[in-house]
């Protein structure tokens, strides 16, 4: 597998993919991805099998907040699964934060999805502290809004 940036050429095989992450991941519009390939293809790899998507990040450095690098979203085609392809693609983004000097990576998670705590807590990642429990995942409520609780993970750089 091949780890490059964002391309626009590749944007319908990343919405198809995105879309393959449901109901955990929002495919969002063109247009979006667009600027994602745009402006922030550093920091939004996608990994390449001959000329086919095989998993894709998306990602952006704070501009509140420089130190840091968000993750939004992470998926991997089913068809690689088990493969290693969500831990290249985010060593990519975390090499790249390296090199900007930043000090976390930040990611979030429905508390339900167990398949990414565990994917995460085995990349490094912790758990950040909470309002509340579910199933031993600390979750902090209307992370992204009211009724959208999140599983907040981050992974210091430092």
């Amino acid at each position: 597998m091949i780890v490059a940036a964002l391309r626009q050429d590749l944007i319908p095989q990343v919405q198809h993919l995105m879309e393959l992450g449901a109901p955990y991941v929002r495919v969002r519009t063109g247009s979006d991805y667009w600027l994602y390939a745009r402006l922030f293809s550093s920091s939004c790899p996608v990994g390449l099998v001959g000329d086919q998507v095989a998993g894709a990040v998306i990602a952006f450095r704070s501009q509140d907040d420089p130190s840091d690098v968000y993750v939004q979203d992470v998926v991997t085609h089913p068809d690689h699964r088990g493969r290693g392809v969500a831990r290249k693609l985010l060593t990519a983004v975390r090499n790249r934060a390296t090199e900007w000097g930043c000090a976390q990576l930040y990611l979030t998670s429905e508390p339900e999805n167990t398949a990414a705590h565990a994917a995460w807590t085995s990349m490094g990642f912790v758990n950040l502290d909470g309002d509340i429990l579910v199933d031993e995942v600390s979750v902090t409520r209307d992370f992204k809004g009211p009724g959208k609780d999140r599983a907040v993970y981050a992974l210091n750089l430092g």
